[in-house]
């Protein structure tokens, strides 16, 4: 156990970022990308700078996108399977984008790195408390002070101790494979497949083709449960054989745990403390889906330094949270269905509305079109819960 009495180093920046991940690294380098912030002094912490290839993000856009240059592979084209309802969409004018973290980090920490004013320390962050004037953070090696700062450093036991809003978890492993022959077809990816067996949640695979031998395949579930490890891989080994897919290598492996839950995190903000990335509850509850809300939330916060101080101000959609909340309401308590909950919503809901929807960029007329999709009898009963 570290004793604080012995912690000598102290430092002083305007912003402290606590996390080098999706978020902290981008908030970043949206920073370094703007003049206003040339003479603050920026500081990100974290236990290791060097993530490697920990993540692949995928998400839809309209067009050219900020990243495209980073991207390992796009699509036009996605596959909604289940026993009830199979359709290959062409989802133009979106395109399905897929970036793999390494290829992000570099680029954006090559940026970073040419402005004096940021600093990065290796270190293992114990506790911050807010103070008067700013906030004072305890690592193992130091103590530092921020004016203002940006936490994406998750603590699950805050929504996990609660029960007035619904937590599950999108958990996952895949298998990036390798064939010796042309096996997949590249010009699809596999959005949702609901064909393997149920066993009582909500579990799919999701399957990305790089190319036609190289295919990344991830069994996943919205459940409240996690699985044995060997699960996971014995599910992908069997949808493989099912689809005739038997000489292969795995060349590499992923695995994560996505909190999905519409707990109100922005009450966790403060006048000079920020939660951002998960912690912040920027993942999409009802998806998991986090990379272009990330996008699109950093970009609001170096908009919303420029003008105001009060980081308590910056705000989210209560209206979509609040959609977020009756689809978790309907997926926690009856998992089983989920299969036909998603199946009903791609079948009736055109998917330029769904991804405008799930975007949070939809109108009233298109959030009542994807909100009637869903079968109305577990819609009116989560809806009965929250108002009565």
């Amino acid at each position: 156990m570290t004793s604080y009495n012995k912690i000598s180093i102290l430092a002083t920046y305007d912003y402290i970022i606590l996390g080098a991940g999706a978020s902290g690294l981008m908030l970043a380098y949206r920073m370094s990308q703007d003049t206003f912030f040339d003479d603050k002094s920026i500081l990100i912490l974290d236990q290791t700078k060097d993530k490697g290839n920990d993540r692949t993000w995928c998400y839809w856009d309209n067009g050219v996108g900020e990243w495209d240059a980073l991207l390992t592979k796009t699509w036009d084209t996605i596959f909604f399977g289940s026993e009830s309802f199979s359709k290959t969409i062409s989802i133009s004018p979106f395109r399905y984008k897929m970036i793999e973290s390494k290829t992000f980090y570099k680029s954006l920490w090559k940026s970073i790195n040419l402005k004096s004013n940021f600093r990065f320390v290796e270190d293992t962050v114990h506790d911050f408390t807010e103070l008067e004037k700013g906030v004072q953070i305890i690592t193992e090696n130091g103590v530092y002070f921020g004016a203002k700062v940006f936490n994406s450093l998750p603590k699950p036991e805050v929504y996990n101790s609660q029960e007035k809003y619904p937590v599950l978890q999108q958990h996952f492993v895949g298998w990036f494979v390798k064939t010796n022959v042309n096996t997949f077809d590249d010009s699809k990816a596999t959005f949702m497949d609901f064909t393997v067996p149920q066993l009582g949640n909500t579990r799919f695979m999701y399957v990305l083709p790089i190319d036609k031998k190289t295919a990344l395949f991830e069994y996943t579930l919205f459940s409240k449960d996690l699985l044995q490890y060997s699960d996971y891989e014995k599910a992908i080994a069997s949808y493989l054989n099912e689809n005739n897919i038997s000489e292969y290598e795995i060349i590499e492996k992923e695995q994560g745990n996505i909190p999905m839950t519409a707990f109100n995190f922005q009450k966790l903000n403060s006048k000079h403390i920020l939660n951002i990335g998960t912690a912040g509850g920027w993942t999409k509850a009802s998806t998991g889906y986090t990379f272009k809300n990330t996008s699109k939330k950093t970009q609001q916060i170096v908009d919303f330094l420029k003008k105001k101080d009060d980081l308590s101000q910056v705000n989210n959609s209560a209206k979509y949270r609040f959609y977020d909340l009756i689809f978790l309401d309907v997926l926690a308590n009856h998992n089983d269905e989920g299969a036909a909950l998603f199946s009903s919503m791609f079948k009736s809901t055109d998917t330029i509305t769904l991804f405008k929807f799930l975007d949070e960029e939809s109108t009233l007329y298109e959030d009542l079109k994807v909100i009637l999709s869903v079968p109305p009898k577990r819609f009116i009963q989560s809806l009965f819960k929250r108002f009565f």
